[in-house]
């Protein structure tokens, strides 16, 4: 099994890749690890796309980000699921903070060691604005219409539980919340 996970930040990506990757027991990659180094450095755009590279030859993997230098079409490609996350930009802010809250001043897993969590204004209009330009949109709407045979599009909290919800039923595992 090999899930790509996308959508806006905040949204849950990463708490769904983690969750996905328990139930399926199979390795994460979550991207924004690769991106960054301690203290929100960048990491070199080469020796990431080969640590992406390298994760993408396991035989089932769940992948969280929309990253497109770390082979975003390849992963549309690979995957046998993508899982978009297509949550209002108010509930991702609202999302955004509370994780800020429950992290702040540490370094959550889904991010580089160093790199402590932070709430600040450039975030937060990325969250509501900069995120989501016509050009970002219109590309999530390209991989919904190329892949729509495997793609999954969740829009609310409620359609993620029911997912996991079916997840393990279908896979007859027991269901915790």
């Amino acid at each position: 099994m090999k899930i790509a996970i996308i959508g806006y930040s905040g949204s849950g990506k990463s708490t769904l890749a983690r969750r996905l990757a328990e139930i399926y027991q199979i390795p994460v990659l979550f991207l924004d690890t690769v991106q960054f180094l301690p203290n929100w450095a960048v990491r070199d755009e080469a020796e990431g796309r080969s640590l992406v590279r390298q994760f993408m030859q396991n035989e089932a993997w769940v992948i969280d980000g929309n990253y497109d230098k770390f082979f975003r079409e390849e992963r549309m490609e690979q995957a046998d699921t993508i899982i978009f996350l297509n949550f209002p930009r108010t509930v991702c802010l609202g999302r955004a903070f509370k994780r800020y809250l429950q992290y702040r001043n540490t370094t959550r897993e889904s991010m580089a060691a160093g790199c402590r969590e932070k709430m600040d204004l450039e975030f937060v209009w990325w969250l509501l604005y900069a995120g989501r330009t016509k050009q970002r949109r219109d590309r999530y709407d390209r991989i919904v219409s190329l892949y729509q045979d495997k793609i999954i599009v969740l829009k609310n909290q409620k359609q993620v539980d029911a997912y996991i919800k079916e997840t393990q039923q279908r896979l007859s595992l027991p269901q915790n919340s």
